[in-house]
């Protein structure tokens, strides 16, 4: 189509010479259309530019130098040849429970490399920058998921990337490889053309090549769809002769891992992280997680047996490193937080996390509930001068029906303002795609009703701790918990809920008594 003008000029101007045509009404058609030709092709000339400049967003990763995972990439290795196929070009780890090749060769990310920005590792298991640039790789980057690597033993690795290896014989054939990488010039075109942040001036050009880019994915999405069905089939195919049985046992893990994960992150990690606070041991709490899910589901019984082969961590060389950047990535992409570590940003250890991170939370929402009934002008003279359960029970309980819905949402509006003021700030136009985070929001916002339960939960915590000499707790599967006489209490949520929706506190009364808990004692907040 853009190129249908200028073959209509040609014409024109071919009979004009020929003398097949003459008169000012001719020569100024073929004006018209030779001016028409000129801007179509410095539109297409345009739009091509953009999507060959466009810069396909990559996936954030923890990049393996070799010399940090000498063991890994023989493994890949002797795993490529076996399959006779191109063994991938890097390894790097995700904070996902999935694997994948990830084609690093566009000419845009050759440029980026080429230029100031230095090329990210994990090298000799420190996290450290590579002064000088990388050389563009000629096969695909094969991307691991890290609670693989953690969960999973070496030949259950090994079955289970066997499938995704194979796919570096497809992506080598010269062919598919520029099919890729023109869907993914498309695709990049959209995504410059649709950012935030874009004015006038350049929203509507970039509009025009968006649309345009647009038009052609629509057009090459049913052929790409198919041509990677039938990538993925062949690399299926070649793959089913190594190490086949183990492959099925492996699929059951993939799931297990996938479970455990899930819940460390949204039951574990969260409450740390909304408080500026990053577990640096995620992938080691996913094997405590999915060991305590072996134990409690019968299901899973004989899954811990497996914890006695060789772990698939055993390949790195210093597993500790790479998870505490793999740790630190899952929190930018799931939570929002900043790149590096800093004072409101500080990692956290297993060992402190009850004492950091579980008791600093209840009474965190603790003080914000106290705050929020002295804003609501509930406190009285005769009050004591410190909070007391009591008083959040009397409140609840009161005549008036509407006090637990004002509690709730004064509670609602003073979280919502904490978690703009902490947001990160939106990413302008040239650095979007690098600080555009999160990308994975663990949890839709929660109710004002869901908030109240969770900070009377809180209150009934502290006043544990402090009258009854209960502990924080952490449960790898449902988090933050408490201790009463080194035994986990899991029977506080249903008082709770009754208290908050209807007004009933004779459950959590007869709760309170069983742990022996003082509600008229003031607690400590912070």
């Amino acid at each position: 189509m853009a190129l249908l003008p200028a073959a209509v000029a040609v014409v024109l101007i071919v009979a004009a010479a020929q003398g097949r045509i003459d008169g000012s009404g001719w020569d100024s058609a073929r004006w018209a259309v030779i001016a028409t030709a000129l801007l179509v092709l410095l539109l297409a000339a345009a739009v091509a530019a953009v999507i060959v400049r466009a810069r396909p967003a990559l996936s954030p990763t923890v990049d393996l130098a070799e010399s940090a995972a000498p063991d890994l990439y023989r493994l890949v290795r002797d795993l490529a040849e076996r399959l006779d196929v191109p063994p991938p070009s890097a390894i790097a780890l995700t904070p996902d429970c999935d694997s994948w090749l990830e084609d690093r060769t566009h000419p845009a990310h050759a440029a980026a490399e080429q230029g100031a920005m230095p090329a990210r590792f994990i090298r000799g298991g420190a996290d450290v920058r590579s002064g000088r640039a990388r050389r563009v790789p000629a096969a695909p980057v094969l991307v691991i998921g890290s609670p693989f690597m953690w969960w999973m033993r070496v030949g259950e690795l090994r079955a289970i990337l066997a499938p995704v290896v194979a796919g570096t014989g497809p992506s080598a054939h010269p062919d598919i490889a520029a099919a890729r990488r023109f869907v993914r010039g498309l695709d990049a075109a959209v995504g410059v053309a649709t950012r935030p942040g874009l004015g006038p001036l350049r929203r509507i050009p970039l509009g025009f090549v968006g649309s345009i880019a647009r038009l052609l994915l629509r057009g090459c999405r049913v052929h790409a769809a198919e041509m990677e069905r039938g990538v993925a089939a062949a690399a299926s195919e070649r793959a089913q002769a190594v190490d086949y049985g183990v492959r099925i046992v492996a699929q059951e893990q993939v799931g297990l891992a996938y479970a455990g994960w899930d819940r460390l992150l949204t039951r574990v990690a969260l409450p740390a992280w909304r408080m500026g606070r990053w577990p640096s041991r995620l992938d080691a709490g996913v094997v405590s997680a999915l060991t305590e899910l072996s134990r409690r589901d019968r299901l899973a019984e004989g899954f811990t047996s497996r914890l006695g082969e060789r772990p698939a961590c055993d390949l790195l060389e210093e597993p500790g490193a790479a998870d505490e950047a793999t740790s630190l990535l899952a929190a930018r992409l799931f939570h929002g937080g900043p790149a590096e570590p800093g004072p409101a940003w500080a990692p956290v250890d297993w060992a402190a996390y009850p004492e950091e991170v579980v008791d600093r939370k209840w009474r965190t929402e603790a003080a914000r509930l106290h705050r929020v009934l002295d804003a609501l002008g509930e406190r009285r003279d005769t009050e004591p001068a410190a909070p007391t359960l009591a008083r959040v029970i009397d409140h609840l309980t009161a005549a008036d029906d509407e006090a637990g819905e004002r509690l709730a949402a004064g509670i609602a509006a003073e979280v919502a303002g904490e978690e703009a003021a902490s947001a990160p700030p939106a990413p302008g136009p040239e650095s979007w795609g690098a600080d555009a985070m999160p990308l994975f929001p663990l949890q839709p916002p929660r109710t004002g009703r869901e908030l109240l339960a969770d900070h009377v939960t809180a209150m009934v915590c502290c006043a544990a701790v402090d009258t009854a000499g209960a502990l924080p707790g952490l449960d790898w599967l449902d988090g933050p918990s408490l201790l009463v006489d080194d035994v986990r209490r899991s029977d506080l949520a249903s008082p709770v809920l009754t208290l908050v929706e209807d007004g009933d506190a004779e459950a959590l009364r007869v709760w309170l008594s069983s742990v022996g808990i003082r509600p008229e004692k003031p607690v400590r907040l912070v």
